[in-house]
């Protein structure tokens, strides 16, 4: 029998495990490499039985992280299984500037993990504000910043180091390549709202609303 053949046999039998966990967020290969290759050889299944609810598999064999996602639909027709999580403001303007650190450390290493101290975070986003901001009151507020992103799953602790996180790469998948077209007009767009209205306002304007993004 081949491997086509053993997929087709275990099917029926691994499916309703494989959908169940997808359904609990998302995936990544390194935490349980067992299932990784069960959702691999299932994904047409997976990406079948899905459909149905209106849902799509978002799979990245390459950097190793797998989720749901719910399908476009303008009609507003279908219930929303994976429900959107709106962003504040100060959490959308440090996802810009994770995703954008993420894409020079991809062009200028080697590196496949990047780390981040909460000391790089505030340098990163001291860099970014206005001098007309208030850079105290966003600086001592960017550690409940830190933490929701952390929740978000797009930074993970280091373990036995305090203060030290990897930026997780599925944030490419929310991020994507046509948003970071805009991405220096959208951090002007951030920057002016700073100076001229505040750090209250809406990020509709900025990084769109997540789904299924809690690890």
């Amino acid at each position: 029998m081949n491997s086509t053949d053993a997929t087709e046999t275990h099917a029926p039998e691994e499916l309703p495990g494989v959908v169940t966990k997808l359904f609990k967020g998302v995936v990544y290969a390194e935490s349980d490499e067992k299932f990784w290759q069960s959702l691999l050889g299932l994904s047409s299944h997976v990406r079948d039985y899905v459909a149905v609810l209106g849902l799509d598999l978002i799979l990245d064999e390459s950097e190793g992280y797998a989720f749901l996602k719910s399908r476009e639909d303008p009609d507003g027709t279908l219930p929303r299984l994976i429900p959107r999580r709106p962003l504040t403001f100060n959490v959308s303007i440090l996802l810009a500037l994770l995703r954008g650190r993420m894409l020079e450390f991809d062009t200028n290493s080697s590196e496949l993990r990047l780390i981040m101290t909460e000391q790089d975070i505030a340098d990163m986003v001291s860099v970014f504000l206005p001098e007309s901001s208030n850079e105290a009151r966003i600086l001592d507020q960017l550690g409940a910043n830190i933490k929701k992103v952390v929740e978000l799953g797009f930074l993970r602790k280091l373990r036995n180091q305090p203060g030290t996180y990897e930026v997780a790469r599925i944030l490419k998948a929310y991020v994507d390549a046509q948003w970071l077209e805009e991405f220096d007009v959208r951090l002007a767009d951030y920057r002016s709202s700073l100076a001229g209205a505040g750090t209250e306002a809406s990020a509709n304007s900025g990084v769109r609303s997540t789904e299924g993004e809690r690890p």
